[in-house]
């Protein structure tokens, strides 16, 4: 399933280094937040399956946008944060 620009997602709340050794490429500070689908880059395979030599899973990627402040409460504009996630992170919000 590919997700339009202007979708609204939650990374998802997931602690996979908890349950063992991983590769993970999503920032730990984005866990449980929202964000904005900015574009579809494509199709690609997963890294964090690579990484242990597992079968590979071609998986989407977007830009997603945080608004800063809800990352970070101590922070004030319109600044924000641009972040390259797979879509096995990714959760309706």
């Amino acid at each position: 399933m590919m997700l339009a620009s202007g979708t609204k997602v939650r990374v998802k709340l997931d602690w996979p280094e908890t349950r063992g050794p991983c590769h993970i490429r999503t920032p730990y500070y984005l866990r449980g937040h929202e964000g904005v689908v900015v574009r579809h880059l494509g199709d690609y395979p997963n890294p964090e399956a690579l990484a242990f030599r597992a079968p590979e899973q071609i998986l989407p990627l977007y830009h997603v946008r945080f608004p800063m402040a809800d990352l970070w409460p101590d922070r004030h504009g319109n600044n924000s944060v641009l972040v390259e996630l797979y879509e096995s992170w990714l959760e309706a919000a």
